[in-house]
């Protein structure tokens, strides 16, 4: 028998997902590996979450974090909308048939699929066309930026179907985001925001024609899977826990956080390419 202790390493546990291949949903991996893309594929309905489908997504996001070739996810949906939800017949039909402790278990599923999508390090670009309403808006706002198309509706239509505008985090995710009056009427009333609202709020970052929302998802996309990732993961790290913390506990995380990525190669490369008159070119580590 040895008696080398056995070696637990990150190694073992990270893998690839180019090959991955979603039941609920289109993956695709961009031509150097670097960027997932997420498709919402149910365009005769415009796209909805069905039970099945926020498992698969929560799951995706939580695995990620072991990813050794995903450095950046895009998120969008097929035939010009982005998603209408939680399928009316699938989803919200069978919810009315169930117990409470089920609801609950419900509940918590479709906030862990936020949960996930926050602590994953890779940033999240969500590209926004169409219809893009109630859990479907929910994923867009967790996303880490959002393009958008004229045509973009989002509504948070929780209380259209009887339910609180609390749903998923949306009243701690959305004031943050365009403010607290501009959310809560937003979530009172179930309306859509339109596009220009949504750029003009800080919703969107950017509003691109439908036919160019694509490229410009993934050149966006390129353009972070380019920089340095590693840094990268831990600035939205640094953005998702400094709500909860005050300024003097903020500064403090910032500076061991800055004090860490000073230790990574991509610094190194930087650095070294200033000196040569160069662009650096970061590796992530």
């Amino acid at each position: 028998m040895s008696t080398q202790p056995e070696e637990h390493t990150m190694k073992h546990h990270k893998r690839p997902f180019a090959a991955y291949q979603a039941k609920t949903f289109l993956w695709q991996v961009s031509a150097d590996g670097k960027v997932g893309t997420v498709t919402l594929n149910r365009p005769e309905r415009k796209n909805p979450l069905t039970f099945d489908s926020y498992a698969e997504l929560r799951d995706l996001f939580r695995s990620l974090v072991y990813a050794t070739d995903i450095k950046v996810v895009v998120v969008t949906g097929a035939g010009g909308n982005f998603c209408s939800g939680g399928d009316v017949h699938e989803i919200i039909g069978p919810l009315t048939k169930m117990s409470m402790p089920e609801l609950l278990d419900f509940t918590r599923m479709t906030g862990d699929l936020v949960k996930a999508m926050r602590a994953c390090p890779q940033p999240i670009v969500a590209a926004v066309d169409g219809v893009c309403a109630g859990a479907g808006a929910m994923v867009a706002l967790a996303s880490d930026m959002r393009l958008g198309t004229p045509a973009a509706r989002t509504a948070f239509l929780f209380t259209r179907v009887g339910l609180a505008g609390a749903d998923m985090g949306a009243c701690t995710l959305l004031p943050r985001m365009i403010g607290q009056g501009r959310a809560s009427e937003l979530l009172y009333t179930g309306r859509a925001m339109t596009a220009e609202e949504g750029a003009s709020w800080g919703f969107f970052n950017a509003l691109h024609e439908s036919g160019a929302l694509a490229d410009a998802a993934q050149t966006l996309a390129a353009q972070l899977a380019a920089g340095p990732t590693f840094a990268h993961g831990v600035t939205k790290k640094l953005l998702h826990q400094e709500w909860n913390m005050g300024v003097d506990e903020a500064i403090e995380a910032e500076a061991e956080a800055q004090a860490i990525c000073m230790q990574t190669r991509d610094f190194h490369r930087a650095y070294e390419a200033f000196v040569a008159k160069q662009k650096p070119v970061f590796q992530g580590d």
